[in-house]
């Protein structure tokens, strides 16, 4: 906590490490308690509690009820990163506390990120930059590849981030097939709408994840799924890792039921399947989607916004709650 601010310079917790700019940042604003440093959390919160007006957290470490229930002057819980689904809203909600994230600014990185998996599981990048590493080139052949473009694209969850890959994707002369909870109104008229993931699986030849975490997309692809996608078709997921159940989808690599993946998040991340350390049809990434200088500049530049509106004037700019 920075003790060079004046007294009336609100108290924050911040629950994990951000990045490193971003938590200066606050510092030179905010009397910031970094609740991951400290020896032991329920002395903290028991010493300082009482005078944490909001809670600087990420879509990685999110904010409990029970954490929520131990700051009784708590008015907003700000999130780096867009899924607030490691945030518990009703309890927000239940204590009249503003919940903000940071949408938008990262969805062109992210589309990207859904690009470069989907062209680098079926070309297998990965799998060819180890080949040349390990000094195999001049004795042997590389296996051929599958090639992306022309091929039918799936995307679950046609928002924002959903929209930008169709639009990569279309580039590549790939059909764009989607399911939604309705059609989007504003979607191009060669879109084609499919009322459910398990008819669009067995429709596209990449099916891409675009949706957000929480109860009401866990397991969404489940075995069902991932049979209808089938042994040529591949999974890219940029979305959650909850979205997939991971046993399944292991399962269907290992039997060929599907032709591989390319992955930026897992169910119990940072943890991931050992099994998939032996595949060389899966494109593993430590959820770095929208890990770049430009965007998580934005991010950091958006939460202060809403940080600073709200303890200036009440007001934010993307609030979720």
């Amino acid at each position: 906590m920075t003790d060079s601010l004046p007294s009336s310079a609100a108290h924050l917790l911040m629950v994990g490490p951000l990045l490193p700019d971003l938590v200066a940042d606050l510092e030179s604003r905010y009397h910031v308690h970094r609740l991951w440093e400290a020896a032991d959390a329920s002395v903290l919160l028991r010493e300082h509690g009482a005078s944490i007006r909001g809670i600087a957290t990420s879509g990685r470490f999110g904010a409990t009820r029970e954490l929520i229930a131990a700051l009784p002057a708590l008015e907003g819980i700000f999130s780096f990163g867009v899924g607030y689904d490691t945030i518990d809203l009703a309890a927000a909600r239940e204590r009249g506390v503003v919940v903000t994230n940071t949408p938008g600014v990262l969805d062109a990185c992210v589309a990207d990120t859904a690009l470069a998996l989907m062209l680098a599981a079926p070309r297998r990048i990965a799998e060819a930059d180890r080949f040349v590493r390990a000094g195999r080139w001049p004795n042997d052949g590389f296996p051929l590849g599958t090639r992306m473009s022309g091929k039918r694209c799936g995307i679950v969850g046609l928002g924002n981030i959903g929209l930008q890959i169709a639009r990569r994707a279309a580039a590549f002369d790939m059909e764009i097939l989607y399911t939604n909870r309705k059609p989007r109104a504003d979607a191009p008229a060669e879109y084609r709408y499919v009322p459910d993931i398990e008819t669009l699986a067995a429709e596209c030849d990449f099916l891409v994840l675009a949706v957000p975490g929480g109860a009401a997309t866990r397991h969404m692809v489940n075995a069902r799924v991932l049979d209808a996608l089938g042994p040529k078709g591949w999974l890219i997921n940029i979305a959650r890792g909850t979205v997939v159940d991971e046993a399944a989808l292991v399962s269907a690599l290992q039997g060929k039921r599907i032709a591989g993946a390319g992955l930026d998040v897992f169910e119990h991340e940072p943890a991931t399947p050992d099994a998939f350390n032996a595949m060389d049809n899966v494109v593993l990434l430590p959820h770095i989607a929208s890990g770049t200088h430009e965007t998580r500049r934005a991010m950091a530049d958006l939460m202060v916004a809403n940080l600073d509106g709200w303890f200036r004037e009440e007001k934010v700019l993307t609030r979720v709650v």
